[in-house]
């Protein structure tokens, strides 16, 4: 087969398992935010879309792993119906910033210096605190952290850790069906 035939084939393929990616991250994403997590913070969520997050960014890397929280903020919050709202630029900035400090400690991973059960729960944690961050710029009330910090900080690590479990399940099963389809990770 040509060189260039191999190469459209492979993008291709990378597009096409993004695709099903973020159709994934999307479906989590509305159908967290339709169901009632009795939480001790209002608005708080499990944050469930971030295994597709995390998974794409450890079998495709940074530009992919961007792509998926863009399309799955921009997309899932207009499935939702809050496409610009307050809670939209919460989870817009925060899955940016979480996704950026994931990406960045992954590849600190491969250095062993983190486990992915780490990175998930200080993207977990970046996430809430930026969250907050923004929260409180937009209503312009700084005591917020005071209050919902510590406690929002304390959710991170028992939905961080599930997450990190469920992404590292998912890259084995994900790894085997890329290398079986001969399609291995960028």
């Amino acid at each position: 087969m040509p060189q260039n035939t191999l190469r459209l084939k492979s993008r291709l393929n990378h597009l096409t398992y993004l695709a099903v990616l973020i159709t994934f991250a999307i479906v989590i994403h509305t159908v967290e935010a339709a169901l009632p997590v009795p939480m001790p913070v209002p608005g708080v969520r499990l944050g469930l879309a971030n295994i597709i997050t995390l998974l794409t960014l450890i079998l495709f890397g940074l530009r992919s792993g961007l792509l998926v929280a863009v399309l799955r903020t921009v997309l899932g919050s207009l499935f939702v119906g809050g496409l610009f709202g307050f809670g939209f630029w919460l989870s817009f900035s925060a899955g940016i910033t979480s996704c950026l400090v994931m990406a960045l400690l992954i590849i600190l991973k491969k250095r062993e210096v983190f486990s992915l059960i780490s990175v998930s729960v200080i993207g977990a944690a970046v996430h809430n605190l930026t969250q907050l961050a923004v929260a409180a710029l937009i209503i312009a009330n700084f005591s917020l952290f005071k209050g919902y910090y510590p406690l929002l900080l304390l959710l991170s690590v028992p939905t961080g850790i599930f997450t990190g479990l469920a992404a590292h399940y998912l890259e084995g099963v994900t790894g085997r069906m890329l290398k079986q389809a001969g399609s291995a990770p960028l």
